[in-house]
């Protein structure tokens, strides 16, 4: 196998959230997978506790991944585009911590979760060919639950797409899953890149794991995206 190995991954199910600034009374979502919830289902494959000591060092040999996510239509019996909605989801909640650290067990507080409906994802994950295949087995024997970003949102089929191998081949793998040709190409889809923060057009944001155990501010570093158009449209029947 190639230094370039490449693993694929469908997150498709009926709501998904990937939070990246969300925080004490709104947890908001963003409209694509983060690189922390894809990597948070990668550690719960794994098994990788977030309160065991060696957490911090065990996050950091997933440094080594580069991740791209994909935005794939969903669609209705009759073939017609269903859009992306977001659903506000009402709680209120009891025990509560403050800004100081301390939980105030008799405080009630109201809180606002916001979820994508009708999403569906690829995610390429580019890295070390042993790595990938570490990963790959825990994606098919998970120690853990897998979910899309929050325990209540459940993938509605199975993660992990094909084993580590080549690029192309890999991505006409995913692109068969999602009920595309073969001949797409991944310019033909809106999608998430990561690059570095001198490339023209990148937005910072929050959202490289460090510790999903850490206190709250000290749980993720700065990662660079940049967000791309698809340049030229899929039909609805999977021509191009």
């Amino acid at each position: 196998m190639s230094a370039n190995a490449c693993l694929a991954l469908l997150l498709d199910g009926p709501m998904q959230s990937w939070g990246h600034t969300s925080r004490f009374e709104r947890r908001t979502t963003a409209l694509h997978p983060t690189r922390s919830g894809v990597l948070g289902i990668i550690a719960a494959a794994l098994g990788i506790d977030k309160h065991a000591p060696d957490e911090a060092a065990q996050l950091a040999r997933l440094d080594a991944l580069r991740v791209i996510t994909v935005k794939f239509d969903k669609r209705d019996r009759r073939g017609r585009e269903l859009p992306i909605q977001r659903l506000e989801d009402y709680h209120t909640v009891t025990g509560i911590r403050r800004a100081s650290g301390k939980v105030d067990k008799d405080a009630t507080v109201q809180t606002y979760r916001h979820y994508l409906l009708d999403a569906r994802f690829g995610v390429m994950i580019e890295g070390p060919p042993a790595l990938l295949e570490e990963i790959a087995a825990a994606l098919r024997n998970p120690k853990w639950g897998v979910w899309l970003g929050r325990k209540c949102c459940l993938p509605a089929s199975p993660v992990l797409v094909a084993p580590p191998g080549e690029r192309a081949v890999v991505w006409a793998a995913l692109l068969q899953r999602a009920g595309y040709p073969g001949t797409a190409t991944e310019e033909q889809f809106d999608r998430v890149l990561e690059v570095t923060a001198s490339e023209s057009g990148a937005d910072m944001i929050e959202d490289k794991p460090v510790g999903f155990g850490a206190p709250i501010g000290e749980r993720h570093a700065p990662r660079w995206i940049r967000c791309v158009p698809k340049s030229s449209i899929v039909n609805s029947d999977g021509s191009l």
